[in-house]
């Protein structure tokens, strides 16, 4: 009877022992166990985020999400967000991690934990033919908008506060797409994006009535990928996989196929030197 009730015991404790294991498990552990990287990006934002033809995920961000599943051995599940998704979505635990061109805010850092950078955009304007735009100070006599949510938009706000513009002539949409087909429909005369999204809106042939013009003064976007704040091991892990991005070629190789251009010297410099 004590024999049985010895084993019993001993079975309960390592049950418990593998449930307490399980249940305190580091998210880098728990995506393995699963097989399935859910992997956040916003897919309004080309080329970082996009659906192409067949109506399936693609872009820089969703080859990024793609990478990081192949060396962790599981399935990529790339889930679309829009900008204002991006952390809830983390707390939420809809998704493990967001490559989602997300600039290192000290503000956003309260709230979730960053890697090192993988990214940095210029924030540039673009706005119809025949709108004097000739700096980023003429903004103040036209309409302007932007995605709301996005650092662009708080960088615009900082420097229209700081010049005393107000902001009666502004307009924020809710998602990319929606801000550029305001800008389409004239209802706005400018708006503020990145230069790779303006890029490659005016490559696709659909904005031949637009014109890119000035950057936001004195400012590059800073982007890292983001995780739950207090999952430091995934977060370590994360930061490995950049570092192996760089050393391997792979940024390079992603650079060429949705850019057309190698990685600039320059990018390198200010990746390493931002870690």
């Amino acid at each position: 009877m004590k024999l049985v009730k010895k084993i019993s015991i001993a079975v309960a404790s390592i049950a418990a022992l593998s449930a307490f294991s399980a249940a305190n498990a580091d998210q880098l552990d728990k995506v393995i166990d699963r097989g399935t990287l859910n992997c956040g990006v916003v897919l309004d934002f080309p080329p970082m985020g996009y659906t192409d033809k067949n109506n399936e995920p693609a872009g820089f961000d969703v080859d990024y999400c793609d990478d990081l599943a192949k060396v962790l051995g599981v399935k990529s599940n790339v889930i679309n967000l829009t900008w204002a998704d991006r952390i809830p979505s983390l707390i939420s635990s809809k998704t493990d991690v967001v490559i989602g061109s997300t600039s290192d805010t000290l503000e956003r850092a309260k709230s979730v934990g960053f890697t090192y950078p993988y990214f940095v955009f210029k924030f540039q304007v673009l706005s119809k033919k025949g709108v004097k735009m000739t700096s980023f100070d003429d903004l103040k006599d036209v309409k302007v908008g932007a995605a709301i949510g996005t650092t662009y938009e708080t960088e615009y706000f900082k420097y229209a506060d700081s010049k005393g513009w107000g902001r009666a002539n502004y307009t924020s949409f809710k998602s990319e797409n929606d801000a550029f087909l305001g800008l389409y429909q004239g209802k706005i005369d400018a708006l503020v994006s990145t230069n790779t999204n303006i890029a490659t809106k005016l490559a696709s042939g659909q904005f031949d009535n637009f014109v890119a013009g000035p950057y936001v003064p004195n400012y590059d976007d800073v982007v890292g990928i983001i995780a739950k704040r207090d999952e430091l091991a995934w977060i370590n892990y994360l930061n490995l996989f950049l570092v192996h991005q760089i050393r391997d070629g792979r940024l390079n190789e992603l650079h060429v196929k949705h850019f057309g251009s190698p990685v600039s010297p320059d990018m390198v410099k200010a990746l390493v030197e931002n870690k």
